[in-house]
């Protein structure tokens, strides 16, 4: 898997969807932003050429809840995410 950093925080891109992920967009989109330190994993889905981003936790994460568990991924590109459109995942890695 490829290995990519942002914010100085190492990722392993998990999911690329039709090669989607594009590094300068995310790193320009997290730069000030610090909400998705937290999260074990950023899920990104493209609709109308705009990047939506979620943070999702490892179910032995303490701040894993039922809305942020990455087993409930699917569930969400299934209810929230626009029909076919080009996804990543990216997890953290130590």
């Amino acid at each position: 898997m490829k290995k990519v950093v942002i914010n100085n925080i190492n990722y392993e891109i998990l999911e690329n969807k039709n090669k989607c992920f594009d590094l300068d967009e995310i790193q320009k989109k997290l730069e000030d932003i610090d909400y998705f330190l937290d999260f074990d994993y950023i899920f990104g889905d493209y609709s109308y050429d705009k990047v939506r981003l979620k943070g999702f936790n490892d179910n032995k994460n303490e701040k894993c809840t039922e809305i942020n568990d990455i087993n409930q991924l699917e569930n969400y590109k299934n209810n929230y995410c626009s029909y076919g459109s080009d996804t990543f995942l990216l997890k953290k890695i130590d």
